[in-house]
């Protein structure tokens, strides 16, 4: 079975390829978007790509967990999440 996954170093030179740039200038640039969204997200900034995708920062409540080897009950603290949430050209292009 062939490998489903592509690496950031493979994405970087398909982009690279398709637009002529050079693959240090598409790994600067994507190095800048996911540190922009990052930033973004953890200051509480929804990003949102129209119609590919979005990310928001969740609270999550504290709850009651259990541990799976001993079956004693832990508490979870409340915490921050991120959403990733696909749009709508994204899922068309997955059907």
């Amino acid at each position: 079975m062939a490998d489903k996954n592509i690496t950031k170093t493979e994405l970087v030179a398909k982009i690279a390829s398709a637009t002529g740039e050079s693959q240090a200038t598409v790994s600067g640039v994507l190095d800048s978007l996911f540190g922009t969204v990052s930033e973004a997200v953890a200051a509480g900034t929804k990003v949102s790509i129209p119609g590919w995708l979005s990310f928001e920062q969740v609270d999550t409540a504290a709850r009651t967990g259990r541990n799976p080897q001993t079956g004693e009950e832990i508490k979870i603290p409340a915490g921050k999440r991120v959403k990733v949430t696909a749009g709508s050209k994204l899922k068309a292009a997955v059907k």
